[in-house]
């Protein structure tokens, strides 16, 4: 186990702390804006399209992003206008409780209310996210012991591998409630996943496809990656975070195992460029003048900080999110104060094949890079 990273001298974290300060203008400014665009809407701020910030409703899989990454901002500066912005944003997603429409409503309300309930807890919070867990296991079919992703294309059963991060909610309720039915769901999903979605080298497929009738694999494949047969940087990112969060939740070697697999494939991988800052898909022909994805990169690094105090080995964990962490922290990365219509990070990949917010900031980017530098400074202090 890492032991905290031994002593790490305070100006070593001088970087770390500029950013955060960074993100908390970055974030005033965009909560400022937003409440100007949005007006009486429930909005939420995305991307950047045409120049402008993208503002997507609160069914979209994004929505939450905003007000956990406020959230996490509070809670790495004890300022009290953050806490503000942060309860309006996750209170505009309350009606999300009951809908069953999108799987991703553990990224929409688990990275909203559960950093809520969490840091500031308020009457109802608790419920809120419980009805969440019950709308989301809704979509579970126990012939295929998986939880369905999308309802749109022509997959008779479509499975993301963007589901994995789901999973935290449901695991969250059977603790919180003492009904197992959640954990049980998070844990069939999660082997399902980890039986058909990887190839040998512990890359993962984007999309597998099952018959709904008997549970078999119908077609594994990509939707937003560059093959079917690549790997997207993003869902090899989100299959590491995922069975990293599994394994803290059940303790099941096999979990920790996955983990450790996926991330030696990351971490060894040839096509990763010398900052750690991943192309869009570690298949991209065009590298190395493929888009970066620091979406990407923000997931990775905070997934391999959890995985550095679980797994025998977390030094060398600690020490390549480390790296990460501070590339995303350089000017190539993260924005001047005032500039990157109010985001955090530069240079994030959202859909390109769809030729869809490329090269471009977008909000879970900025997530799970605070949520990176939280788990950082735990450790190191």
């Amino acid at each position: 186990m890492l032991n905290a990273c031994a002593v790490i001298q305070k100006d070593k974290r001088a970087w770390a702390e500029q950013a955060i300060e960074t993100a908390g203008y970055q974030l005033k400014m965009m909560a400022s804006q937003t409440d100007k665009l949005r007006g009486d809407s429930a909005l939420f701020p995305r991307s950047v399209r045409d120049g402008q910030v993208r503002l997507t409703d609160a069914k979209d899989w994004t929505s939450g992003f905003f007000a956990g990454a406020l959230w996490y901002e509070y809670e790495l500066t004890n300022d009290t206008a953050l806490l503000g912005e942060a309860r309006k944003y996750t209170d505009l997603l309350e009606s999300i409780q009951f809908y069953t429409g999108n799987h991703d409503i553990g990224f929409m309300m688990y990275c909203s209310y559960g950093n809520a309930l969490r840091l500031a807890a308020q009457a109802g919070d608790d419920t809120i996210l419980v009805n969440t867990a019950k709308s989301l296991i809704t979509r579970y079919n126990p012939v295929v012991k998986a939880i369905r992703s999308w309802d749109f294309g022509e997959w008779s059963y479509p499975v993301i591998i963007d589901n994995m991060m789901n999973l935290e909610l449901l695991f969250w309720a059977s603790e919180y409630t003492g009904d197992p039915v959640y954990r049980d769901v998070a844990i069939a999903h999660a082997n399902t996943t980890m039986k058909n979605h990887f190839r040998e080298d512990m890359s993962s497929y984007h999309v597998v496809s099952y018959n709904p009738q008997n549970g078999e694999v119908e077609s594994k494949g990509t939707f937003q990656g560059y093959s079917d047969e690549s790997a997207w940087a993003r869902g090899q990112a989100w299959g590491l975070y995922g069975y990293t969060m599994c394994y803290r939740f059940t303790k099941n070697p096999e979990y920790l195992d996955c983990a450790q697999a996926i991330a030696k494939y990351i971490m060894h991988n040839p096509n990763m460029p010398s900052d750690l800052i991943p192309y869009w898909d570690y298949n991209a022909p065009d590298i190395p003048a493929a888009p970066r994805d620091a979406s990407a990169a923000a997931v990775t690094a905070s997934a391999l900080l959890e995985l550095s105090e679980l797994a025998p080995n977390g030094e060398a964990y600690f020490n390549y999110a480390e790296k990460i962490l501070k590339s995303l922290s350089s000017d190539a990365y993260i924005a001047k104060k005032g500039e990157n219509n109010g985001f955090i990070l530069m240079h994030s990949v959202g859909h390109l094949p769809a030729n869809s917010e490329i090269d471009t900031p977008l909000i879970y980017a900025d997530y799970y890079y605070l949520e990176a530098l939280k788990r950082y400074l735990d450790i190191v202090k």
